[in-house]
Formats: C-alpha cells, sequence, structure tokens
C-alpha cells in the first residue's frame, strides 16, 4: 500500500523536529533496524553478556537462579547498547575514516546523533531499572560506573589523546563479570577483584592484534593507537607482557576460591600457557621473519577471543559438574 502525501508529510515534520531520519524512521525500514541494531555493537554485546553471565554461575556455585540471570543479562545488555551508542556519536567523524568502521549508521549519514542519543539515553535508562530492581542496587551502580567510564574516560579523552588508551580504558570492558558477581552476591570480594583484573590484563593484547592490522585505519583516523604511536617492536613486547600477567592472575583466582578446582587450574594454565606462546611467536615473527607478522597477529586476535570464552566455560564447567 502507498503511504499518502499527508501522511508522508506528517511523518517528515516529525524527523524535522528530532534533527533529520528519526528513530520512527529507523523502526519502519529494515535498514534502520538493522542500523539500531549495530548501534550497539551485538558482537561485542555477546562476549560482555558471557563474561557476565559464567562469574554468576561461579558465585552461586552453579545453581543460579534462572530469573535473576535473566533479568541481569537484561540490564547488562540495554546498559552495553547504550555505551556503544553513545560511542558511536562521539566517533563519528573518525569511523568515516576507518574502512572498518565507515558504514556504521551515523559515519554514513544514515541516522542522526540525536536520534542516537535519545535512543541511548532510553535504553540505559531502563537497564540501569532492570538492574537496580531486579537484581540490587549496586549491579546498577557497577554497571553505571563502566558505562560512565566507556563513554567519558575512553571514547570522550583516552581514545585520542594517548596510545595508552586501550589499557586504561580496559577497565570498562571488565566491569561486566563483576556486575554478574554482584548480581548474585550483592558484594564484591577478593574473586570479583580477580575477575576483573584478568579481563582487564587480557584486553590489551586482543585489541592490539586488531590494531596491528588495522594501523592504516588509525593513523588516517589520527587515532594514537599504540602500533601508530611506537611501532610494531614496541606493541609486540607489550602485548607479551599482559599475556604472561596473565598466567599468575588465573592461577590466584583458581588458588583464592574454593568453589575452583585442580581443573581449572590446569586448564587456565594452559589457556595462557598457548596465549604466551602465540604472542611470542608474534614478536619473533616481527623480528625474524616479517612475512608472517600479520597472519600471526591475527592468530594471536582470534585466540585471544577462545582463550576468554573457554576461560569462563571452565568458571561454569567446574562450578556445574567438579
Amino acid at each position: 500500500m502507498r503511504t499518502s502525501s499527508s501522511e508522508q508529510i506528517a511523518v517528515t515534520e516529525v524527523e524535522a523536529e528530532l534533527g533529520g531520519p528519526s528513530l520512527i524512521h529507523s523502526v519502519l525500514s529494515y535498514q534502520g533496524m538493522l542500523d539500531v541494531v549495530s548501534l550497539t555493537k551485538p558482537k561485542v554485546m555477546v562476549l560482555l553478556l558471557v563474561s557476565t553471565v559464567c562469574p554468576m554461575v561461579l558465585a552461586a556455585s552453579g545453581r543460579p537462579d534462572l530469573t535473576l540471570v535473566l533479568i541481569t543479562l537484561l540490564g547488562g545488555a540495554l546498559i552495553s547498547g547504550s555505551a556503544s551508542a553513545l560511542n558511536c556519536v562521539w566517533d563519528r567523524d573518525i569511523d568515516r575514516l576507518m574502512q572498518r568502521t565507515a558504514d556504521r549508521p551515523l559515519a554514513a549519514g544514515r541516522m542522526t546523533a540525536t536520534t542516537a542519543i535519545v535512543f541511548s539515553f532510553v535504553i540505559g535508562l531502563i537497564g540501569l531499572i532492570v538492574l537496580a530492581v531486579g537484581a540490587n542496587p549496586l549491579a546498577a551502580t557497577v554497571a553505571l560506573f563502566g558505562h560512565l567510564f566507556y563513554v567519558l574516560v575512553y571514547t570522550m579523552w583516552l581514545k585520542r589523546t594517548t596510545p595508552q588508551n586501550i589499557v586504561i580504558g580496559g577497565a570498562a570492558g571488565a566491569v561486566p563479570p563483576v556486575v554478574g558477581w554482584v548480581a548474585v552476591t550483592g558484594s564484591i570480594d577478593l574473586t570479583a577483584v580477580l575477575l576483573f583484573l584478568l579481563v582487564f590484563l587480557w584486553t590489551p593484547p586482543h585489541f592490539w592484534a586488531l590494531a596491528l592490522n588495522k594501523n592504516e585505519d588509525y593513523r588516517r583516523a589520527d587515532v594514537p593507537m599504540l602500533p601508530v604511536v611506537s611501532g610494531e617492536k614496541v606493541t609486540h613486547v607489550q602485548m607479551l607482557v599482559y599475556a604472561v600477567l596473565l598466567l599468575p592472575v588465573s592461577i590466584l583466582l583458581v588458588v583464592s576460591d574454593a568453589r575452583l578446582s585442580w581443573f581449572s587450574l590446569v586448564s587456565m594454565a594452559l589457556l595462557s600457557v598457548v596465549f604466551i606462546a602465540k604472542t611470542y611467536r608474534l614478536k619473533q615473527a616481527g623480528e625474524e621473519d616479517p612475512s608472517e607478522k600479520e597472519s600471526r597477529a591475527w592468530d594471536v586476535f582470534g585466540f585471544s577471543l577462545i582463550y576468554l570464552t573457554l576461560f569462563f566455560v571452565v568458571l561454569v564447567v567446574d562450578s556445574v559438574m567438579l
């Protein structure tokens, strides 16, 4: 059925009041719906939700309340999506300059900043209410800290000013395990701190492995990622340092939590050793065989995702099965 001219004028007037293509248009078109979803960075969100739910299983000794899990995941997803949307708003100028981000809805001009900000505020507020009421106020507070740190500290400040942006900014990505833990326990203890620290240490080698192969993107956008500012050799060494630090932290986590057994100790040690070996091979390629640098950087990046996923799976298996 064709839209009448009066109906089209009405929609256009609403869009104009909101500064351009509105959220109404986003909902009414297939591309618009895809754009709304892409604002929340769903691939990143999945990893964050995995790192939220697995500590919940551990905190509940393998028997978490299903309703609480669903509520926490819903609230966490909405807050994560809100932060990602604001990141897209703030970075729309540099996103246009980078190949991997040029098609984001704001960078490509398919959505206005006003629409994205309204969307972010609405889902973020709903997420906070869901967590505060459905879980507990501390869980909502921790999630809000992660949101604000990612937007205000990483996105608006660190990302464009220092090559240590992803190191310090990685604190935001390390918050979800704490949110999951606090949702069950109502408190922050040593296990929660070690979970935070592990994800915090994992983030630099994970992200720099990607940045090494997207160097030209960041150089073009004038973003001071470590490979751009300090070069590949320095980046390789720092990646190896962070990978090595994961080993003692993961061992301390197992030793300090009575709910974890030899299974977690062996599994996490093996995961860390493989991660160290892969980052070391990347460093060696940088020194001896430059032709292998790109493939080995992708290898580190791919395994970093496997590492974090299996790390949390091990927590669940140990707490449920053993």
